[in-house]
């Protein structure tokens, strides 16, 4: 009886395992992707940072992104921290889809 329940237990933890490692496998890989929008990520905060140069960026959202047909807007939300205060800034990126060069930035300070 111990040596059947001992085979059982030696099974079950090869089992599930094994599950385990190539969970964490897939996890590793979904992490090196990076998201179309980075590029203009990174861009919106070092403009918002040149905007705000007291302001530290404490957090940041990506909202979307508006497609048209010659240029496209990507859109941010940013929540910035100056002195005790907070407050958030909306910041659209437009830029020709072909060349990616920027067009516009717009910012819009928020306080929610």
């Amino acid at each position: 009886m111990k040596l059947l329940i001992s085979i059982l237990l030696v099974f079950g933890i090869l089992l599930f395992g094994n599950s385990s490692i190539l969970d964490i496998n897939k996890i590793i890989i979904a992490e090196k992707e990076t998201p179309p929008y980075a590029k203009w990520g990174q861009i919106a905060m070092k403009k918002t940072k040149e905007q705000y140069p007291q302001a530290e960026i404490i957090d940041y959202l990506h909202i979307g992104r508006e497609k048209g047909t010659e240029y496209s807007i990507e859109k941010f939300k940013l929540w910035l921290k100056k002195d005790s205060g907070e407050f958030g800034v909306f910041v659209d990126i437009k830029f020709n889809n072909e060349t990616e060069q920027i067009i516009d930035i717009k910012y819009r300070k928020t306080t929610r």
